[in-house]
């Protein structure tokens, strides 16, 4: 039975480039943002402040996490924190992808850690280190929402593209296997680009754990 939560899930949709390897493709991006009526997190900063902040619909903004650090998620990240005061959180093992974007110059402020925890309008948000589509990729467990945002890990229809340099095709289906088919079934995944799914459809076109 889930607790009984005032938090909740909003929405957008922006568009914008990725680019790795030499080559630019044209995105659509999602934007994620949990929270209350008075506080939330964003989940990644795709493409456009403006954009980020009409979901947040002027509420504090008390963190920006970054499931990985692809450009098209975190490109206008330090804007965002510029323009909210919020703290860019984002696992260490993706600085190499950082700093394509950003340098050295720029930093995160704090390193999200497999198993933490982000607590916001009254929901927690469990921080699950899959690997794969990125060296620091993670996905962000609210039970209370029943919900897991995946950021490019986890889509419908399958695992996130493992053709790039950083990323590991065998290692994103094992975390994966881990991590979030270990989530209950009827758990919604909210995706970094794209419809929603849930893990059971997904576990059941992958295959389950082994």
């Amino acid at each position: 039975m889930r607790q009984e939560t005032a938090a909740r899930v909003d929405h957008g949709v922006v568009s914008g480039t990725f680019s790795l390897d030499g080559q630019t493709y044209d995105v659509d991006n999602n934007i994620w943002v949990v929270g209350d009526d008075t506080e939330c997190v964003v989940i990644d900063a795709p493409h456009d402040v403006d954009a980020i902040l009409a979901v947040t619909g002027g509420r504090t903004v008390r963190a920006i996490v970054c499931t990985h650090a692809h450009d098209d998620h975190v490109r206008v990240a330090p804007a965002l924190r510029e323009r909210t005061g919020a703290p860019i959180l984002l696992h260490p093992d993706d600085r190499p992808l950082w700093e394509l974007t950003h340098g050295t110059e720029v930093a995160w402020d704090a390193d999200l850690t497999d198993g933490g925890t982000i607590e916001v309008g009254g929901t927690v948000l469990t921080v699950l280190h899959t690997p794969g589509h990125a060296p620091g990729a993670v996905c962000l467990y609210a039970p209370a929402l029943g919900c897991v945002f995946t950021g490019d890990t986890l889509f419908q229809g399958g695992p996130g593209a493992t053709g790039r340099s950083y990323s590991d095709a065998g290692l994103i289906v094992d975390s994966i296997r881990a991590k979030l088919f270990a989530l209950p079934g009827d758990t919604v995944v909210h995706t970094g680009h794209g419809d929603d799914t849930t893990i059971g459809q997904e576990r059941a076109a992958l295959g389950s754990v082994s």
